[in-house]
């Protein structure tokens, strides 16, 4: 019996991976739902498995499933894509967190293991804490949810503190326009983020976690629900992990949606049970976190990073990347873009390389005009600034951020001025309300701004509206009134023309 891979991924199932999986297993093929590959212009994708490799057929919609069976496809054969790994965009990836994405069944213990999981847990309960910890800080691993700290020293903090009980806390409040990683690796391979958050823990001397998850993902939350259980009947989680001293759990809770508990803080504040509020800072979660404990909170990017580390070494990462910005990061394309997806390659390559190699320009085929990075509080660049490359420092200098790598193309028809103001508007919306340059400010920044757009003293305004960006800026208690003006500036810097309509 042919074995054929269908992704059981949200974004696959949306377009119908349910039903052609059904169709293709009824016409007799063995069928294994994966995670997706991340080439979403391609959902479904199935793939065949061959002698040579596995042979991509995509989209396929489900009424084409007995065409392309009658046509050979359980052979290999027909109108196909060719090998997948052998794509373009997969073969110029360097593919190290999402390595078995797409290619395992994401529920399988045994086909994880036969993939290389738990090669890094084992390696670390081998390891003195001490020397993991250290092993991270020299792999170059920075925080991929958007301040970018380096996540061995946070670690390092955790493990030098005394306390009776210290956590492991999972930020997966993945709530940034364009931004699907931590989704897609959730319901691609769970294992890999259990696995990190157990290094974690071994590391600092932590036997409690938790994953905070958007409700938005209930693919995700079920997935990882069912995966944690798998863990704990294999030994993987709970008491004498892999017959070790080390006791360590991992719970899930779900989110109410509401954008601020994606800062680390307000996180711990809702997984206390209490309404989601920044906290003042000092004290760092680090020394006074969840329940007033030392907590690691590492965003799910970066917790999944760490068993390859310790698997492969930290110079193996580290040989990533360029700079400060050591290993790679999982890019994500989205917006009006032709191929939008998942992109994992090492730290360097630059803003055009992504948008118009990978991406293919814009889905509707005008010009690309302007391109946010990292979120709803990232930086508007031009096509100008293509040249920009993709690294912490690079685009700290341009002004900008990478925050958790999303990135969102829009075409010559946008305006400037209407997405400025969106920043403010959305700021105001989702504002926690605890400081008040936060929650005025972005109320004013909204009025400043319909006064410029309808010819208002525009000149006083623009003045106006800067003063308010700085105010903000400095002012703010947490990055979600920081760090506001970051688009609204880049959008008056680069796309002036649109504030004097």
């Amino acid at each position: 019996m042919t074995r054929v891979y269908v992704p059981r991924d949200s974004a696959a199932r949306s377009v119908g991976a349910d039903a052609v999986a059904e169709r293709l297993a009824a016409a007799g093929a063995d069928v294994v739902r994966t995670g997706s590959r991340g080439m979403l212009w391609l959902e479904p994708l199935v793939e065949v498995e061959t002698p040579a490799g596995r042979v991509g057929y995509g989209p396929v919609a489900p009424e084409d499933v007995d065409g392309l069976v009658a046509a050979g496809m359980l052979d290999g054969r027909g109108e196909n894509l060719g090998l997948v790994e052998d794509l373009p965009w997969m073969r110029r990836q360097q593919r190290v967190t999402f390595a078995r994405v797409g290619v395992v069944d994401p529920l399988s213990p045994d086909d994880y293991v036969a993939h290389g999981g738990l090669a890094g847990l084992r390696a670390a309960l081998r390891t003195s804490p001490t020397a993991v910890v250290e092993a991270v800080v020299e792999s170059g691993l920075r925080g991929r949810g958007g301040a970018g700290f380096p996540t061995g020293i946070k670690w390092r903090t955790v493990l030098a503190a005394d306390a009776d009980v210290k956590f492991v806390c999972c930020n997966a409040d993945e709530g940034d326009s364009g931004t699907f990683a931590d989704r897609m690796l959730i319901e691609g391979d769970p294992f890999t983020l259990i696995e990190g958050m157990t290094i974690a823990a071994h590391a600092v001397g932590a036997s409690e976690g938790y994953v905070y998850l958007r409700s938005e993902y209930p693919d995700a939350v079920e997935t990882l629900t069912v995966a944690i259980e798998i863990a704990r009947e294999r030994g993987w989680l709970g008491e004498r992990i892999l017959g070790s001293d080390h006791t360590f759990d991992i719970q899930v809770r779900v989110g109410a949606g509401a954008y601020i508990c994606g800062e680390e803080t307000s996180m711990l504040e809702s997984l206390e049970g209490k309404r989601g509020q920044v906290r003042a800072k000092p004290p760092i979660p680090a020394l006074e976190g969840l329940f007033g404990r030392p907590t690691v909170v590492n965003n799910v990017l970066s917790l999944a990073s760490v068993p390859a580390i310790i698997a492969d070494g930290p110079a193996s990462y580290a040989a990533l990347g360029v700079g400060r910005s050591r290993g790679t990061s999982v890019f994500q394309l989205a917006g009006n873009v032709a191929r939008g997806g998942i992109v994992e390659t090492g730290f360097g390559i630059t803003l055009g390389e992504l948008v118009n190699d990978f991406g293919g320009g814009t889905a509707s085929g005008r010009p690309v005009r302007a391109v946010q990075v990292g979120g709803p509080l990232g930086a508007y660049l031009p096509v100008d600034r293509f040249d920009l490359p993709l690294d912490y420092e690079a685009f700290a200098e341009a002004g900008a951020m990478l925050g958790h790598g999303g990135v969102v193309v829009f075409d010559d028809t946008v305006d400037m001025a209407e997405m400025a103001r969106f920043a403010f508007s959305f700021c105001a919306e989702e504002s926690c309300g605890k400081c008040t340059p936060c929650r005025v400010g972005a109320v004013r920044g909204v009025e400043t701004i319909d006064r410029i757009r309808s010819g208002q003293d525009r000149e006083k305004n623009l003045v106006l509206l800067e003063d308010l960006c700085e105010l903000m800026t400095d002012g703010s208690l947490c990055a979600m009134g920081g760090l506001t003006p970051m688009p609204v500036r880049s959008a008056v810097r680069h796309f002036g023309e649109d504030f004097q309509r």
